[in-house]
């Protein structure tokens, strides 16, 4: 007569086996993978980005740039009137990631509404409250770029991003 071993012991003695083989894995040094930018914050270091000046930034227009890379279409807006997040000697400039929370179609912006509207799935976003999605397809308010106004010189800095950036992971490549 034989014994053989049941099904459940089987299985401990296997995982057991396993996990004493995994034990023995060894990493690569973190000297040899060391990234240059350190990816394991929470919050990853934004570049500071020149947007234009103050003072000659044309009322109710797009000012268009790339933050916080090439990759990434913005628009900065002189509303005219003070608004939530503004910037400026008026607080009245802010400015946004243009493309669609949807699926990233790019935004236009309407001066008339002062609202970025999709031309794709026809989502609305309000310019004058920080991106808020007024309809459409969209679930999600556009990315706000946040900006910093320096007093001396008038200048505008893109400084920051606060939502996510459709189609990334992370807003810092």
């Amino acid at each position: 007569m034989s014994e053989g071993i049941s099904r459940r012991t089987f299985l401990k003695i296997s995982g057991a086996g396993a996990a004493a083989g995994a034990s023995g894995f060894h990493l690569p040094s973190a000297e040899a993978a060391t990234p240059s930018v350190d990816t394991s914050r929470t919050v990853l270091p934004y570049p500071s980005r020149a947007v234009g000046v103050a003072a000659r930034m044309p009322v109710n227009q797009v000012v268009a740039f790339g933050y916080p890379d090439a990759a990434s279409p913005c628009a900065a807006i002189k509303m005219g009137t003070a608004v939530p997040g503004g910037v400026g000697p008026d607080k009245d400039i802010v400015a946004f990631s243009t493309l669609c929370t949807h699926m990233g179609c790019p935004v236009a912006y309407d001066a008339g509404t002062k609202s970025f509207k999709c031309p794709c799935h026809f989502s609305m976003f309000d310019a004058e409250k920080s991106g808020q999605m007024i309809c459409g397809q969209a679930t999600e308010n556009l990315p706000r770029v946040q900006l910093s106004y320096d007093a001396k010189t008038g200048s505008i800095m893109a400084v920051g991003i606060e939502g996510l950036i459709y189609g990334r992971q992370a807003n810092i490549l």
